[in-house]
């Protein structure tokens, strides 16, 4: 089949991968001038299974209060006279119970082992490389509630097989030695010893490289305009480029572009629950090989993750609910550099550190919407919030099972009537 993907982040250029291996003949629309140049481009470079409890658990209301009017907060929530932000935070109280909780950390779990399998296995067959490090992810607590907190969460992660051990304070040096000087703050952590890290931004244009070696046709600087649909079938993409307007015709069409969606498949009558998450990442370069870490970590207090790339240190986090807002917040920026510095001083050059800020399409329950639509030639691959580097792999091998018609191999709540969501 003819595919079009919509979208060339690391979300999209996965599914276009996985497609044209499958052997469907593929195109990818975006209107940047390369593939990765927006929520791909500085996220924070995790490939973390254990990173699986939603963002919407029985404390994260009260949390949303105790943060309200903090700028530096790390859920930063701005109400606006936007009807998709309150439909988006109904549907996140909704998921804020236990049951749906555990429901949704068995999917990300579920997802997560597979999509990790899956990029190993891409790695291992065409030696793509992306600054990677496989040395696990620690995630580190400084207050005594939240790691109790965390340990039914780990419990049941383990279930549903994700290698994950809680540690001591010393352990958590043991395997960190740059943490030693924040030794005072933690009170314990937890190490998922097969998670991984790397650049998503390398292995997203070098994937689209790979991509394009196998003849999957890249229409870049491109602005995509409309789904033109005729009856129950997807006919067309609208778009505008060089040339002005046209039609691009496809036998099918992935729906891939992240935090706008939700805009274009709504003028189908198709109601996905996405909304952006800004987000925000500070690189820069490492000053002190001895105190800069090495290990990827997350900081559970202030919601921020920290990975090795090469000579660069990568710290990312915080969320912002102001709508479509890219513009940079200097406070924000900041609390992370200063964050930084606590725990790790004189690791990193802060002089020269480099700010940036994107936009992640969060769902309420953190689950993406993957699969097809009322429109038989239609199909989601969209919605992965904070998780679409570790989820983008098992995400796109997934939908090109679904495209091809064959059942995907992971146990996941695929979709197949968004539009009533």
């Amino acid at each position: 089949m003819r595919v079009i993907v919509l979208g060339a982040g690391v979300v999209g250029t996965a599914a276009a991968w996985f497609l044209s291996r499958a052997g469907h003949e593929v195109s990818v629309i975006d209107r940047q001038p390369a593939a990765g140049m927006e929520t791909s481009y500085a996220n924070g470079g995790q490939i973390s299974v254990s990173h699986a409890e939603p963002w919407a658990n029985p404390s994260a209301p009260f949390k949303v209060l105790k943060w309200l009017f903090r700028e530096d907060a790390p859920l930063l929530f701005r109400p606006r006279l936007d009807w998709a932000q309150l439909r988006w935070c109904l549907g996140f109280l909704r998921e804020c119970t236990p049951a749906r909780t555990r429901h949704n950390i068995i999917q990300i779990v579920n997802l997560g082992l597979y999509s990790r399998a899956t990029l190993r296995a891409l790695r291992a067959e065409t030696g793509i490389a992306y600054d990677h490090l496989a040395r696990g992810i620690l995630h580190f607590y400084t207050s005594r509630q939240e790691f109790d907190a965390a340990q039914e969460p780990a419990r049941l992660m383990r279930e549903f097989g994700c290698e994950l051990d809680m540690k001591t304070p010393e352990e958590c040096v043991a395997i960190e030695p740059a943490l030693a000087s924040a030794r005072d703050l933690l009170v314990g952590g937890s190490m998922t010893p097969s998670d991984e890290s790397g650049d998503a931004h390398q292995f997203t244009q070098r994937l689209a490289a790979l991509c394009a070696g196998r003849g999957v046709r890249y229409h870049y600087d491109t602005t995509i305009l409309a789904l033109d649909a005729a009856g129950r079938r997807i006919e067309g993409v609208r778009v505008r480029d060089r040339e002005g307007s046209r039609l691009l015709k496809a036998d099918a069409y992935v729906l891939a572009l992240g935090s706008y969606s939700a805009g274009l498949a709504a003028r189908l009558g198709l109601r996905l629950n996405i909304y952006p998450a800004k987000g925000y990442s500070v690189t820069m370069p490492v000053s002190d090989p001895a105190r800069a870490y090495q290990v990827s970590l997350t900081d559970d207090e202030y919601k921020l993750v920290f990975s090795r790339l090469g000579d660069r240190l990568r710290i990312a986090g915080t969320c912002e609910l102001n709508g479509y807002d890219t513009r940079l917040n200097d406070v924000r920026c900041r609390a992370i550099v200063k964050r930084t510095g606590e725990l790790f001083p004189g690791g990193g050059d802060t002089t020269k550190a480099e700010f940036w800020t994107g936009l992640r399409p969060a769902t309420p329950s953190n689950l993406p919407y993957i699969g097809a639509t009322r429109y038989p030639n239609l199909f989601l691959n969209t919605g992965h919030g904070t998780l679409g580097w570790t989820h983008a792999c098992g995400s796109g091998q997934a939908i090109a099972d679904i495209v091809s018609g064959r059942r995907p191999e992971v146990d996941f709540a695929f979709c197949a009537a968004a539009w009533r969501q």
